[in-house]
């Protein structure tokens, strides 16, 4: 991880933060978004919204880092009331690679689960469907960042997981993974 970490440090934020400063005093809940025409992003930007009236948030950072321009990342996020928080544009998806977020293969794409994770997020739920803005193929990550050391991570097995966020909030400095705890 020490290859994610120095990518880090080539990236600003929107708002022209360092997200491994923002790391010495806060820890950073660094959340890789799929492309925001995704019915499983748009549940993951409304999770994230229902995360940050939480108390235990009191001293983390939510950064999203997502493929889109930032003015158009920043459309997306005003959508679901997070344009507050501060997000990383990732066209290229260095970033994603760097972290180690691979490329879906056709299964985790369109197998079983996740037609059916779809159904429930997309019209069930009401998050629907859209445009792709950016790498379909790209997966979702989760990562929280304290001091410049991860110290926890989600890295999605299917599109359609769906990570436990105040888990990963309230981890502490051992090296916490999580892996596939959706349905």
């Amino acid at each position: 991880m020490t290859q994610a970490i120095s990518t880090l440090e080539e990236f600003r934020t929107y708002t022209g933060q360092n997200v491994l400063e923002v790391s010495n005093h806060k820890k950073v809940l660094l959340v890789f978004l799929r492309h925001f025409g995704c019915s499983f992003c748009r549940e993951a930007m409304y999770d994230i919204y229902k995360l940050q009236s939480e108390k235990s948030l009191r001293n983390l950072e939510i950064i999203l880092v997502h493929m889109a321009a930032p003015e158009v990342g920043f459309e997306y996020l005003r959508k679901y009331k997070i344009s507050h928080l501060d997000h990383i544009s990732d066209p290229e998806c260095r970033l994603y690679s760097a972290f180690g977020l691979t490329k879906a293969n056709f299964n985790q794409l369109f197998g079983f689960r996740s037609w059916v994770r779809g159904i429930e997020a997309g019209l069930i739920k009401g998050h629907g469907w859209g445009l792709q803005l950016g790498d379909g193929f790209q997966m979702p990550g989760i990562f929280v960042i304290s001091k410049r050391i991860i110290i926890a991570e989600f890295r999605h097995t299917l599109p359609s997981d769906k990570p436990d966020y105040e888990r990963l909030v309230n981890c502490r400095l051992t090296h916490t993974k999580q892996h596939n705890t959706a349905l």
